[in-house]
């Protein structure tokens, strides 16, 4: 953490790390309504496909983006070490979508007032969705950093 904080050129990759999670969540926003809005998928399901399509997209912005003088190791490795990070973050996604979810929903529903446009599930849904992005947002950053990405040299 110290190393964002002190490093510019670890700033740098925080960065274009963030970017690429930002283009991921798009992804995976997209995706996850797609799949509960039209198809009715149920939100741990779509959230489980939305995570993986995400994972695909960010994986290919890393390597090519943030990471582009990581080649020490073989892409397919490499790819193996994001999808485990990866993995580690969907076992802690996927408990805040099914137990954070439900709370947000009773939450929303029980405002006295409502918001134009959206229903309580659509607002708890994507709620919900945003905090697991943040919190397995930072998880990913780190693990990928030391272990996916370990190879690339700080300043």
């Amino acid at each position: 953490m110290t190393a964002i904080l002190t490093n510019q050129q670890e700033r740098q990759r925080f960065l274009r790390f963030a970017v690429v999670g930002i283009i991921g969540a798009v992804v995976d926003f997209g995706v996850a309504n797609l799949l509960t809005r039209l198809f009715h998928v149920p939100l741990v399901g779509a959230g489980t496909i939305s995570f993986i399509c995400a994972i695909l997209s960010n994986f290919t912005w890393n390597r090519y983006w943030t990471y582009p003088d990581s080649r020490s190791k073989p892409v397919s490795r490499q790819l193996i070490q994001f999808f485990v990070v990866s993995v580690a973050g969907l076992a802690i996604r996927i408990p805040i979508l099914k137990f954070l979810e439900p709370v947000l929903y009773r939450f929303v529903e029980g405002l006295p007032f409502q918001v134009p446009l959206f229903s309580a599930e659509v607002i708890s849904d994507n709620v919900t969705l945003a905090i697991a992005v943040i919190v397995v947002m930072f998880w990913n950053f780190f693990a990928n950093r030391y272990w996916t990405y370990g190879d690339v040299k700080s300043e």
